[in-house]
């Protein structure tokens, strides 16, 4: 088939996220605050949606990535696998105001990527014996501090001799990620770590919107190094080389520099 015509790129992260509607589901990827989509994210604040549920491994930090919409009371619901360094997600969880459904962290990612693959459901050994397959982790909490909402009892079966829980996909309205490289096409690359969670978010989101480091012609993508095919991809959003380097860590943690002998 032709790719002659085919591009992807819209104008700014701005158009990228103009129709998210309030309610809707967004599957993001990144790992704390590595491969976050920070320029799509910061469209969305200044869009205005909300009452999101919103897909990720965390919710960002306090004052950065999706710390900034869980900050403006944007989110609802969160579906990830820890608080992390966040203290106004964890206020907000323990509060009441925020239901949080935890969730084992490969139980997660794979979730995503099922759901991106077609698959409805899947059986793994993870959180068999503790309270993710037999119901009552607290997902929202009442101001007093007692259980609002908790977990339901998931079905476990033995295959090959090994009780295993029943853990259904996930698939999302939106899937908000960040790549290395992206040809006009979609085909995406990834650095490093930046694969973690991006590329099973993608896989998640009916319409996926990439923000991309550097965009080049289609083609000058080996396809032995295309980590996600394009036909995940509906939007590209280039981002010039000053929003390309606006890259933050969570916590820097350094160590007296040696005195090297002459």
């Amino acid at each position: 088939m032709s790719t002659k015509g085919i591009d992807k790129v819209v104008p700014s992260a701005t158009d990228a996220v103009a129709d998210i509607e309030a309610g809707s589901s967004l599957a993001v990827g990144g790992f704390g605050l590595v491969g976050i989509p920070w320029i799509v994210i910061d469209a969305l604040l200044e869009q205005g949606a909300d009452d999101l549920t919103v897909v990720s491994n965390n919710c960002g930090v306090d004052g950065a990535g999706l710390g900034l919409l869980l900050e403006a009371r944007r989110i609802t619901r969160v579906i990830a696998s820890y608080v992390g360094e966040n203290k106004e997600f964890a206020r907000q969880y323990l509060s009441g105001e925020l239901t949080v459904e935890l969730t084992p962290q490969g139980t997660l990612a794979e979730r995503l990527r099922a759901g991106g693959a077609g698959v409805g459901a899947f059986y793994t050994p993870t959180g068999v014996g503790t309270m993710v397959a037999e119901g009552g982790l607290p997902w929202r909490y009442h101001p007093d501090g007692t259980v609002a909402l908790a977990s339901e009892p998931k079905e476990v079966r033995t295959f090959h001799g090994t009780e295993m829980v029943l853990e259904e996909s996930i698939v999302t309205d939106v899937a908000l990620v960040r790549a290395a490289k992206v040809d006009r096409a979609g085909n995406c690359v990834f650095h490093a770590s930046a694969r973690n969670f991006n590329i099973p978010a993608a896989m998640a989101g009916r319409l996926t919107i990439v923000e991309a480091e550097e965009v080049v012609e289609i083609g000058e993508i080996d396809p032995d190094d295309v980590h996600l095919p394009g036909v995940f991809v509906q939007r590209i959003v280039e981002l010039t080389p000053e929003q390309a380097h606006e890259k933050d860590i969570e916590k820097r943690t350094t160590r007296p520099r040696e005195e090297v002998p002459a």
